[in-house]
């Protein structure tokens, strides 16, 4: 059943994004000491991105928790949404990290303060390990699952925030350019905000049952019309409930409203979302000539609802 699989799936979720949360919490205290130390804003702004990690990722963690949580009367599909709400969070954090950047490289590029290069490259060089293996065990997720790319965003800036600190503190030991660490912060804070506007757009997509991506309603919907039987369809809504559980809803109409020629369509219907178009969740009403016929669920369906 696809409900159970998803639960499943949230397991196997929360199992890299605690062990990410943890990565990251234990490097927070020697980034924020160093940070202090050589008054580098590359570093600072590395360290401050580490916080709002552990904030990320514990609540990604949670929001997977919460997805597979069993469904209820009250809520039918449990809080599988959780993991769009998180990844929406998630990116209005990127932004306001962004925005708190850029101030700061602003007022510094004007006058920009000593930095100690030689303790900004050992720190950063630390940090990028640190959270290039975070990133190594979010990555499987992140391609699937909107909730894990949500952490998996916020450990990339992190790590983009090293590289950036790094060329900063080289710079800085080499030509004694200071002001190269608040304009490669700039650089950190534009490539952020790409990838957070983009998270933005899709959990918002999702959170307003928007068509999935990869999904043409056109075509399922010419090919529902090419069923034996099927007159006409209308009425089709495809949106997704969580990361790779879709559903659907549509009327039917049909030319002849047997008891078994209607099973038999709701199958093929049922195989042809699923099989073709990666729909799990189908719900059919179908109507005939004189009217409506039937209001239907395909049988995975059916079981979830408790049917």
């Amino acid at each position: 059943m696809a409900h159970r699989h998803h639960r499943g799936e949230g397991v196997s979720t929360r199992r890299p994004l605690l062990l990410a949360l943890s990565i990251t919490t234990l490097f927070l205290v020697v980034e924020v000491v160093a940070a202090a130390l050589s008054g580098s804003l590359a570093l600072l702004s590395d360290a401050a991105h580490s916080v709002s990690d552990i904030a990320a990722i514990a609540l990604s963690a949670v929001a997977a928790w919460m997805a597979g949580l069993p469904q209820t009367a009250r809520r039918p599909f449990g809080f599988m949404r959780m993991e769009s709400v998180a990844a929406m969070f998630n990116s209005l954090g990127l932004l306001v990290i962004v925005a708190m950047i850029v101030w700061q490289a602003a007022m510094r590029i004007a006058s920009p303060p000593e930095v100690r290069g030689g303790l900004v490259v050992a720190t950063a060089f630390a940090s990028l390990g640190a959270n290039a293996l975070a990133a190594r065990l979010l990555l499987g997720g992140a391609r699937e699952n909107l909730n894990t790319r949500g952490a998996f965003l916020h450990v990339l800036g992190d790590a983009l925030a090293s590289v950036a600190a790094i060329v900063a503190g080289m710079l800085v030991l080499l030509l004694g350019w200071h002001v190269a660490d608040p304009l490669l912060s700039l650089a950190v804070a534009a490539i952020l905000s790409v990838g957070a506007v983009r998270l933005l757009r899709q959990s918002l997509h999702v959170l307003l049952e928007g068509t999935p991506a990869g999904i043409d309603s056109k075509a399922l919907l010419d090919a529902m019309r090419g069923l034996r039987h099927v007159r006409d369809v209308h009425d089709l809504h495809i949106w997704t409930i969580a990361s790779g559980y879709h559903a659907m809803s549509a009327h039917v109409q049909v030319s002849d409203c047997s008891k078994s020629e209607v099973q038999d369509l709701l199958q093929d219907v049922r195989r042809l979302a699923k099989d073709g178009f990666g729909i799990e969740h189908v719900t059919v009403q179908v109507e005939s000539d004189d009217g409506e016929c039937s209001e239907a669920h395909t049988p995975d369906a059916a079981r979830r609802r408790g049917g």
